[in-house]
């Protein structure tokens, strides 16, 4: 929000500096110019250097696809397995392989990057902005992503993949049970594809609430941004505790601490619900950009509006809320108490309420406009046709005693696929053959895609029906072969045979796609006469995407009345005068224009920190911690240089947005984009440590009797200890509020106190980490403080070394604002960590 001080735009004074006579010779000078700032550079380098969101979106849809094909290949080889009962096609090793890549793909490697992508190259379109908030993060991001897919993708050729499956249960995944590298792949290259997903979130957010159209209002947003906010905050809260499941069971494995190992105090159970508390509200971080999507695409298909909007805005933050009370829905037969049996079935029910809500308000916009049958629209169809059926078949899961009889069966896979394949690949394509015009300025050829969107629909149909009707006869999933049981073998050899339709399809519609973009006629702008932003531009979408920022005044028309006056730079921000890639950053409620942000130009870091964390989890899967330690040096080296980029070359002043508004730069004002962007991010890792706390619960309640005798014998010193902790960090969060550079440096002594004093509690206070699950943790969190505490002393000394550069002045904020944030954090969670410590130390 804003104060009484913060400038706004007057919407019938938003005009540009400066007018040409010649309207066009203006429009085409604006676009010259923005084209210099903010294209990429030229070659093989300009593909590693760029981070304009435009190129990066796409690339994370193409490498979404691709690995998609290849899921797609792997579930082929899986259903000719299963085509007859014998299994002569695969052994069961390799089967295991396949089945574990296929579900791991599908999940982490094609629908996650597949929705960031999306929102990656639409939100600054939709929103009325150049680019994302970081784009150096986005770029991070996507070569993360890449790196972690290659290393399964390399394992698996090498036939080391992971075998356990795409949920990798203990303890059939720790190292007594699945010897080898396999496991290893799993948890380190889904970790690493788990940065994508974070910056993707933190990027997302930010965005969505900083970067919107003047005057755009949290509630006048379109609902593609309002899902894809629901989104971001559900990967914000939902991935961490993956993280820390994964964290936790590679040290175990790698190092023999007992989290999960039932006979030093672990518990196998403690994995899956670190798992399914973010495996549950995964299905919704899935559905809900199709969601989005969908309520872009039909008011437009139908030539109408969208029939409750207040009511949709409404059910998505009621499925944010929702979907984390639901996890244990997928333990229902682990022997929990009935009590929460019945908690947790009455809220798997009741989620079907809100998604209940989204379709009858698409029905309702159907209904009341005049639908044409165009080809998104054919998708939209087959969306409801196959959703709505997964849907039910999920309010049947929800039913104890039903879930107890089909539970791991193959009714559950079809239940699954319906999901998925119904709530995000369809409402996909819809999505693709809507906005394609847009990225490749093509024209459609009609006829295949129709064909292939049938051959779709009947395969799948046909592939996962059936599977429902195998599962309700009691085949079981994940099982290589099975008793010659003649209703099991003509059902199995019925759904493979339609697999390979449904594979066909697929192949017919990325077809029609690479028709499109090479062999079709040059589109007009706005074909599809849409009154969104993203179709107020030339297509396809140039770099910059607007010549100037749509103002209040703008925003109340359709894209083909405004198209022309952003071009010409009436608006706010016009052109790149300055030779910068500027942004216009507003409030978060009522989005009045607060300050200009100057984004990075095109840079390899992003490539370079990504290596160098793919060379810590390349040695760290052969087993060379040491040198695994050694290479997070570069990492840091990485960071820091990062930091030092972010601070702009000369002092810019105020900034001349519109005639009568000149605003500040980035570093000169709070909060900036990065402090919201470090609030985003502390909220993932709030929730990482909340993950921690739960394990620590979890244990204590399920094995308090089996802490070992003689454990945590030096009480006095390590409460000595750990109160030293508390008091050096609760002094550092004391003086951080002080922004001089005496108080920095003073705050930098005493988070080096405190790290020395953890340290010393860890090599002399502590009990082996390997003796017990209760010791395990309590060394995590050890950790867990002791890293944050580290950052803290090297943001305040690069703090130090802004002020001795000049970059933090009475006017100009730098990194203080956000080193004081994270120095907050940080002694919060290690006032906890020090109270748990503690109490751990005097019980035992």
């Amino acid at each position: 929000m804003t104060d009484a001080t913060t400038p706004t735009v007057a919407p019938e004074r938003a005009a540009p500096v400066t007018l040409a006579r010649n309207p066009s010779q203006r429009a085409l000078g604006l676009h010259r110019e923005l084209t210099r700032v903010w294209r990429n550079d030229r070659g093989l380098w300009g593909q590693i250097t760029a981070v304009n969101h435009t190129t990066l979106g796409l690339r994370f849809m193409g490498t979404a696809l691709i690995f998609f094909a290849i899921g797609g290949i792997l579930s082929m080889l899986i259903r000719a397995q299963l085509a007859t009962h014998e299994g002569a096609f695969l052994d069961t090793d390799l089967y295991n392989q396949i089945f574990t890549m296929h579900g791991s793909i599908m999940m982490f490697l094609f629908a996650i990057p597949m929705l960031e992508g999306l929102g990656i190259w639409l939100l600054p379109k939709l929103l009325g902005t150049r680019d994302m908030a970081f784009p150096r993060l986005t770029a991070l991001g996507y070569w993360c992503y890449l790196f972690g897919g290659l290393i399964m993708l390399t394992a698996l050729l090498f036939g080391v993949a992971p075998h356990d499956g795409w949920f990798m249960y203990t303890p059939l995944s720790d190292a007594t049970h699945s010897p080898g590298i396999n496991a290893d792949v799993w948890l380190l290259g889904v970790t690493f594809v788990e940065i994508s997903a974070v910056a993707a979130a933190v990027e997302i957010t930010v965005t969505i609430l900083r970067q919107r159209a003047p005057g755009m209002r949290l509630t006048e947003m379109p609902l593609f941004a309002w899902y894809m906010l629901g989104t971001s905050v559900m990967m914000l809260v939902g991935f961490p505790p993956l993280i820390a499941g994964s964290v936790l069971l590679e040290l175990e494995r790698a190092f023999g601490w007992p989290f999960f190992d039932p006979t030093r105090g672990g518990d196998p159970l403690l994995w899956q619900h670190l798992f399914w508390l973010f495996g549950h509200p995964e299905v919704y971080i899935i559905f809900l950009p199709a969601a989005g999507a969908m309520s872009m695409i039909i008011p437009v298909m139908c030539r109408t509006t969208i029939l409750g909007y207040g009511a949709i805005v409404a059910a998505i933050l009621a499925l944010v809320f929702l979907s984390f009370g639901l996890w244990v829905h997928h333990m229902f037969t682990v022997g929990i108490p009935h009590m929460a049996l019945a908690f947790f079935s009455a809220a798997s029910v009741l989620v079907a309420v809100p998604t209940a809500v989204q379709v009858f308000a698409w029905i309702g916009t159907m209904w009341k406009g005049r639908p044409e049958m165009h080809l998104p629209m054919y998708h939209i169809l087959g969306f409801f046709l196959t959703f709505v059926m997964g849907g039910l078949t999920g309010v049947m899961l929800a039913i104890v005693p039903f879930n107890w009889q089909a539970h791991d069966t193959a009714f559950v896979t079809a239940h699954l696929h319906y999901v998925l394949i119904g709530g995000f690949v369809f409402p996909m394509m819809a999505a693709a053959t809507y906005w394609l015009p847009l990225i490749s300025g093509k024209r459609r050829i009609k006829g295949l895609g129709e064909a292939a969107f049938w051959v779709i629909l009947l395969g799948f149909h046909g592939t996962f029906f059936i599977m429902h009707l195998t599962g309700l006869l009691g085949m079981p999933r994940r099982i290589d072969v099975y008793p010659d049981n003649p209703e099991w073998v003509w059902l199995n050899l019925t759904s493979s045979i339609f697999s390979f339709v449904l594979t066909i399809g697929f192949a017919m519609f990325v077809l029609d796609l690479i028709l499109q973009v090479t062999l079709g006629k040059r589109e007009r702008r706005d074909p599809w006469r849409a009154p969104t932003l993203d179709w107020a531009m030339p297509i396809p979408s140039p770099s910059y995407n607007f010549a100037s920022i749509p103002t209040p005044q703008q925003l109340g028309h359709t894209a083909h009345n405004t198209v022309l006056s952003l071009a010409r730079g009436e608006g706010a921000l016009p052109g790149a005068p300055r030779g910068r890639r500027e942004l216009l950053v507003t409030s978060v409620g009522d989005a009045q224009p607060h300050h200009v942000a100057l984004l990075p130009g095109n840079t390899a870091l992003p490539l370079g920190l990504s290596a160098s964390i793919g060379v810590f989890v390349v040695l760290m899967l052969a087993g060379q911690y040491a040198l695994a330690g050694l290479a997070l040096v570069p990492v840091a080296v990485l960071i820091w240089v990062w930091a030092r980029g972010m601070a702009p070359a000369g002092d810019l002043g105020r900034v001349l947005v519109a005639p009568d508004l000149r605003l500040p730069v980035h570093h000169r004002v709070h909060p900036s984009l990065g402090r919201t962007g470090l609030s985003a991010f502390l909220v993932a890792n709030g929730t990482l440590f909340v993950s921690l706390m739960f394990g620590v619960a979890f244990l204590s309640v399920v094995t308090p009797a089996s802490v070992p005798p003689g454990a945590g014998a030096q009480t006095l010193p390590g409460a000595l200890g750990l109160g030293l902790i508390a008091i050096a960090l609760a002094l550092a969060a004391g003086v951080a509020r002080t922004p001089t550079r005496g108080a920095v440096a003073l705050t930098l002594g005493l988070n080096l106190v405190g790290l020395l004093a953890l340290l010393w509690l860890a090599l002399s206070q502590m009990d082996d980490p390997t003796r017990h699950a209760r010791d395990a943790l309590r060394a995590v969190l050890a950790g867990y403080v002791g890293l944050h505490i580290l950052v803290a002393a090297a943001m305040a000394a690069f703090v130090l070394d802004q002020f001795r550069r000049r970059e933090i002045d009475a006017q100009t904020q730098g990194a203080l604002s956000a080193w004081q944030l994270w120095q907050g954090f940080t002694t919060a969670v290690a006032l906890i960590s020090v109270v748990v410590l503690g109490a751990q130390v005097v019980l035992s």
